[in-house]
């Protein structure tokens, strides 16, 4: 065809070069994209400060803040279930139901189609449809839950010393907290923000700071809004009160870690004997499908792999009390 190169007359020589030339080129333009949304990461070090640059005024901002946690207007729980609603504050997960639904009812499709597949009946597979689409949601908020609050437990003892060096300085206790809120990440950062954004709105310190420790859930927040309370009603150098907590609360850490630490070869060993006989039954079905498709129809082969399902679900909850301390 007129007009086109004849690419059967290019030398292999030529054509390996272009090729090194051309995938250079797409990795500098990766390394230009990464390099530009690692600098805005940076720049908006949490979620709050995304949502100051989104909105025209600091109070739209604040009130859509709250309604992307599952708050109100006034930063109350906006739900009846108000164990449900705190952990969903707590997670700190943007509060959308409808999509929740949407993939937990698509999730679900999964272990269904396992206990329809192995125990053969929709019998067995409606039931567990039902209860992963229940309680698999809370499950994963909850442990999306837990996972902020040992984060922000990380966090508070650097967020206590940026308080501490500001109130040296000579800055009021709200400064202190909108600095924690400008330079420190999620999940404190937004955190400190929020109760910032409320003493500035007319809240009591107190009260800011009570509320910030609700929506963590964490002991050692909880600690701090102790601190504050103390201060408020005895008086006293709130600074110094603030170093000694930060001192507590990274002595509670440090033998967190210690029994972590301690605890790990239990925790190992619950892995492995959790998971060691899914993987030997997967293995046995994929290399001999015969061994448990000739009996799985068998009534007494499914009760008996339902009895030692509930039974490894035991060992699993004995398991995590014996390796799991509260601090």
């Amino acid at each position: 065809m007129p007009g086109l190169p004849d690419l059967a007359g290019l030398e292999a020589s030529l054509i390996i070069p272009v090729i090194m030339a051309m995938g250079a080129v797409f990795m500098a333009i990766q390394s230009v994209i990464g390099l530009v949304s690692t600098a805005r990461a940076q720049r908006i070090v949490n979620r709050r400060l995304q949502f100051k640059e989104r909105y025209a005024t600091h109070n739209e901002a604040m009130i859509e803040l709250r309604k992307s946690r599952g708050l109100d207007r006034q930063g109350n729980l906006a739900m009846s279930l108000r164990w449900l609603n705190q952990l969903i504050v707590r997670s700190g997960l943007k509060f959308e139901p409808a999509r929740w639904v949407a993939m937990s009812a698509v999730g679900s499709l999964g272990p269904a189609g396992a206990a329809w597949y192995y125990a053969g009946g929709l019998w067995v597979a409606l039931p567990v449809y039902v209860a992963v689409f229940t309680l698999g949601p809370l499950v994963v908020i909850r442990h999306l839950a837990a996972r902020r609050a040992r984060k922000m437990a990380t966090q508070l003892p650097d967020a206590l010393q940026i308080v501490c060096r500001s109130l040296e300085a000579g800055h009021p206790v709200a400064t202190a907290v909108a600095l924690v809120a400008r330079e420190m990440p999620d999940p404190i950062g937004t955190e400190f923000g929020m109760t910032a954004d409320e003493v500035s709105y007319g809240m009591s310190l107190t009260n800011a700071v009570q509320r910030m420790a609700e929506r963590s859930g964490d002991p050692d927040v909880e600690l701090f809004a102790a601190t504050v309370r103390l201060q408020e009603k005895t008086g006293g150098n709130l600074t110094e009160l603030l170093k000694s907590n930060t001192d507590t609360i990274r002595g509670r850490q440090t033998m967190r870690l210690k029994v972590r630490a301690a605890s790990s070869e239990g925790r190992t060993s619950a892995m492995i004997l959790t998971s060691a006989p899914f993987m030997v039954m997967g293995a046995i079905h994929m290399l001999r499908p015969e061994f448990y498709g000739n009996v799985i129809n068998d009534p007494l082969i499914q009760y008996g792999f339902a009895g030692l399902l509930v039974w490894m679900i035991i060992g699993n909850i004995v398991m995590n009390k014996m390796i799991n301390f509260k601090m």
